[in-house]
C-alpha cells in the first residue's frame, strides 16, 4: 500500500482541494479560500503556516505564503504536493481553449466540403447545426457522423432505392442507420429541408415524403422526364421511342423504370439543353418541330428519372447545359442540377441576370436567395435589384441558342 503524503492530512483535504480546483482553471491564482475546515484542519493550518492564533473555518489564503509554508515543511513546490494528494492538476482554460479550436475547425470542414460549396442552400444547414450545438461527445464521433450525413446527400437524389437498401450500400451495411428517428436521419432531413426550401418535416408522413423527393423509393412509373428532340443511337426501346417521337416533333415523357432498362442506348450527338420549366420545351416545339435539338425539362426540382437521363447522358459523352429560373429556387435548383449531373451553367451568369431585369421592371421578389456556386456575383446582383427573372422571359434568347445546333438535327 503506498503511503500517505505527510501533508495529505484530513483535516487539511478541504484547503487541498480548494487549491486544487483553483489551479486546475489554468488563470492566475493570487489567494485560495479554503472549504471548512474543521478544528483538526484549523490547527494543522496554523501549524503549516506558523500562526500564534488558529484561522478562520473558511480563511482566504495568499497563494505564495501557502506555497513557501509547504516548500518549507516537504522541499516540494504547493503544486506538486497537491498532485500527489489528490492527482494531476488540469488546465480548464487550455482545454476550453483546445476544444473551441477543434469545434471551429469542425465546423470549417463542413462549410468547405464540397458537397456544401456546390449546393451552398446547404449552408443554412450548417449554421443551424453549429447554432444549437451537435452534441455527439467528441469532435472525432462528430465529425464521423456528419461525414456519414454528407455521404448520404452526396448520393441523392436516390435512384428509387428503398431507403434501408440506400443505408446498407452507403453506410457500411447498415440497413437500419437511415431508421425514423436516428440521428443520422434527422441531420440528413434537415439538410433536405434547408436545401428544397421547406419546414423539417416533424411527422412521419412528412418525412417520407421528403426522402421521396429526394429520390428515395421513388415510383418508377410516376417518375418521368420530359424530353423534346432526343434521338439516342442504338436499337433499344428508350432510344427508338425517343427517336421517332423527335422525328414527330413531339414530347416524350420516359418513366424511370424505362430508363433504368433501356436497352441499347448510344447517347444523343451534340450538346443537351436542360431546362427548369415546360413552357420552353413547348416554345421550342412550336419554332423547330421536328428539327428541335435536344432539350430536357427539369420540371422543377428534378426528380431520379432526370438526373438518371442526365447522368446517362453525360456518361455518353453529350455536353449538358442549364438554365432556369433567375430566383432564390431557380439558383438552389440549378446548383442541385449542377453538382448532381456535371452539367454547365447556360446563360445562367450575373451578366446575364442584369441584361434580363429590366425585361420585367415589376417583377416579383426573388425570395430567399443562397450564394451561385458558379457565378460568386450572382447573388449579390439578385439581392440588389431584388427582382425575379422566370424562363419564359427570356425564352427568345434561349431559342436563339438551340437555333445554333439545328444543323445536325434531321
Amino acid at each position: 500500500m503506498t503511503d500517505r503524503h505527510p501533508l495529505d492530512l484530513p483535516g487539511l483535504r478541504p484547503l487541498w482541494s480548494a487549491v486544487h480546483d483553483r489551479l486546475s482553471t489554468g488563470r492566475p491564482v493570487s489567494r485560495v479560500r479554503s472549504g471548512p475546515l474543521d478544528e483538526a484542519g484549523r490547527e494543522a493550518l496554523a501549524d503549516l503556516l506558523g500562526l500564534d492564533r488558529l484561522p478562520g473555518a473558511e480563511p482566504a489564503i495568499p497563494l505564495a505564503a501557502l506555497d513557501g509554508a509547504v516548500r518549507d515543511a516537504c522541499g516540494r513546490p504547493l503544486r506538486d504536493v497537491v498532485a500527489v494528494i489528490l492527482g494531476p492538476i488540469h488546465d480548464r482554460a487550455a482545454e476550453r481553449e483546445r476544444k473551441t479550436g477543434q469545434r471551429d475547425a469542425l465546423w470549417g470542414w463542413l462549410a468547405g466540403h464540397e458537397v456544401v460549396t456546390a449546393q451552398p442552400a446547404l449552408l443554412e444547414w450548417v449554421g443551424q447545426l453549429r447554432t444549437n450545438g451537435l452534441a455527439e461527445g467528441s469532435p472525432d464521433r462528430t465529425r464521423d457522423l456528419l461525414a456519414a450525413a454528407l455521404r448520404v446527400l452526396a448520393a441523392l437524389p436516390a435512384g428509387g432505392e428503398p431507403l434501408p437498401v440506400l443505408a446498407a450500400r452507403l453506410l457500411d451495411g447498415d440497413s437500419h442507420a437511415l431508421d425514423d428517428g436516428t440521428r443520422l436521419s434527422s441531420l440528413v432531413l434537415r439538410a433536405l429541408a434547408a436545401l428544397y426550401g421547406t419546414d423539417v418535416p416533424d411527422g412521419a408522413e412528412g418525412r417520407r415524403a421528403l426522402w421521396g423527393r429526394a429520390g428515395v423509393a421513388d415510383d418508377e412509373l410516376s417518375a418521368t422526364v420530359l424530353v423534346v428532340g432526343l434521338r439516342p443511337g442504338g436499337d433499344g426501346p428508350v432510344a427508338r421511342i425517343s427517336r421517332i417521337c423527335a422525328g414527330a416533333g413531339h414530347p416524350v415523357s420516359l418513366t424511370l423504370a424505362q430508363l433504368r432498362a433501356p436497352g441499347e442506348f448510344s447517347g444523343s450527338p451534340g450538346p443537351v439543353h436542360v431546362t427548369e420549366n415546360p413552357s420552353v420545351l413547348a416554345l421550342a416545339l412550336q419554332r423547330f418541330g421536328r428539327h428541335c435539338p435536344p432539350l430536357v425539362c427539369t420540371s422543377g426540382w428534378p426528380n431520379t428519372a432526370v438526373i438518371h437521363l442526365l447522368r446517362r447522358l453525360a456518361d455518353e459523352g453529350a455536353s449538358l447545359r442549364y438554365h432556369g429560373d433567375f430566383d432564390g429556387e431557380g439558383i438552389r435548383i440549378a446548383a442541385h442540377v449542377l453538382a448532381r449531373t456535371g452539367a454547365a451553367p447556360w446563360r445562367m451568369a450575373t451578366d446575364d441576370y442584369r441584361a434580363a431585369a429590366p425585361r420585367v421592371p415589376a417583377g416579383p421578389d426573388p425570395g430567399r436567395l443562397t450564394p451561385a456556386p458558379w457565378d460568386r456575383a450572382l447573388a449579390d446582383a439578385m439581392a440588389e435589384l431584388r427582382t425575379a427573372v422566370v424562363e419564359e422571359v427570356v425564352a427568345d434568347l434561349l431559342l436563339d441558342d438551340l437555333a445554333e445546333h439545328r444543323h445536325g438535327v434531321q
